[in-house]
């Protein structure tokens, strides 16, 4: 897919974030080097079939979307153990320079595509998790309120040997004066240890003039397990991918994903999985909720490698539509090269069950409150697969507000 280039981006426009920052020179280099591959990086793939590309990134003006020196953004980080290190890049790269470097775009390539390496050369915000050997910590929480036309984000988390670790983050729209259209990107790459374990939880709830881009990846060692939570409800169009690359003999990721798309909101939403050791499993599962003129579009990939022997991999997707004019599209794939492998993938789209909306009418439930039941229903299997109390709680709020 062709770029278009952005007039107003410059060598001077990239050293001026990173001198304000007081940035280290490699730091300034990786960025100068994802400036370059602008120029000839594609676009992120997406679904096409004859006649029709199922997500036009095309379409989107980044001329007008991207104001990289007026960036603005208030997060809020808590951790809830002092052995945990949860911090800013501006004040992370004193004490911790050493490990940011050596892990800072190894598990995700600054310039994988023209969306990563326009976010890796403008990034402003993000935040640095550090949690040294045998450390074990669950209330690590970012929340961010998006305050400017655009904000680019990245977050680095590093788990050494026998840690764990669990993070929550969300993102929603602050200052209401901005006004246009806005354009977030929030790129987040996990290093996990052998024995280590993270939870990484992510909220999207941003406003509806706002372009929405996350690409999330995380390298997954010797029993190591790391599992996602993605739950998109804001945002005019929603690129999520979420990726884990099981390296470690035994390793294991579960990839849990929500959305609920209302108005025209259009989600494009990927899973994506390696196994690239023995004993690795994988369990990828999402349901999503469309209503009015609402679209999404879903990919899970499931890719075992010659050497992976005995996997497990498991994908589910299910889309509940509310409306006639709402649209779903799913594709699972399995890429498999080992035979010693138990794998499946399922996906289906559907209505609210008209026989389960008639009982519940005939009990004297009207059929709005009826139907809101149902939805909530539709929900249960993916709420039970989320851990974090808090981040379910959130969830469930937002399914409350969109069904009414």
């Amino acid at each position: 897919m062709s770029t278009q280039a952005i007039e107003s981006l410059s060598e001077d426009t990239v050293r001026r974030i990173a001198e304000e920052r007081d940035e280290p020179e490699w730091l300034l280099e990786t960025r100068l080097n994802a400036l370059s591959a602008l120029e000839s990086a594609e676009l992120p793939d997406v679904i096409q079939t004859p006649g029709r590309r199922w997500t036009d990134l095309e379409a989107l003006d980044f001329e007008a979307l991207v104001d990289p020196l007026n960036q603005s953004d208030a997060t809020e980080r808590s951790a809830g153990d002092d052995e945990v290190v949860v911090l800013p890049f501006t004040e992370a790269f004193d004490e911790y320079g050493d490990i940011i470097e050596a892990n800072f775009g190894s598990v995700l390539d600054p310039e994988h595509n023209y969306l990563t390496a326009l976010s890796v050369a403008l990034f402003t915000t993000g935040t640095f998790v550090y949690v040294p050997e045998g450390v074990d910590v669950e209330d690590v929480t970012v929340r961010a309120e998006m305050n400017s036309r655009s904000l680019f984000s990245q977050t680095l988390v590093v788990a050494e040997e026998s840690s764990s670790v669990t993070i929550l983050e969300s993102i929603e729209s602050g200052d209401d004066e901005v006004g246009d259209d806005r354009y977030f990107s929030n790129l987040v790459e996990i290093a996990a240890g052998e024995n280590a374990s993270v939870q990484f939880g992510s909220l999207q709830n941003l406003d509806d003039d706002t372009y929405t881009y996350s690409l999330k990846r995380a390298d997954v060692g010797v029993y190591g397990t790391v599992d996602w939570i993605e739950s998109n409800f804001g945002s005019k169009l929603t690129r999520s991918d979420v990726e884990s690359e099981l390296n470690g003999d035994g390793a294991e990721s579960q990839i849990v994903g929500t959305f609920f798309g209302t108005d025209d909101q259009h989600f494009d939403i990927n899973a994506r999985v390696w196994h690239q050791a023995e004993h690795t499993t994988a369990d990828l599962v999402t349901r999503g909720v469309l209503d009015d003129v609402a679209r999404s579009v879903y990919e899970g990939v499931q890719d075992v490698g010659n050497e992976a022997w005995n996997t497990s991999s498991y994908q589910r997707e299910n889309t509940l539509m509310l409306s006639d004019d709402a649209e779903a599209d799913a594709s699972p794939k399995l890429i498999i090269h080992n035979h010693d492998t138990e794998a499946s993938h399922s996906a289906t789209v559907g209505q609210v069950d008209a026989e389960d909306l008639f009982y519940l009418e005939s009990r004297t439930i009207d059929s709005h409150t009826a139907r809101n039941m149902l939805v909530e229903g539709f929900f249960v299997p993916v709420l039970e697969e989320i851990a974090v109390d808090e981040f379910r709680d959130d969830v469930e709020e937002l399914v409350f507000e969109r069904l009414q």
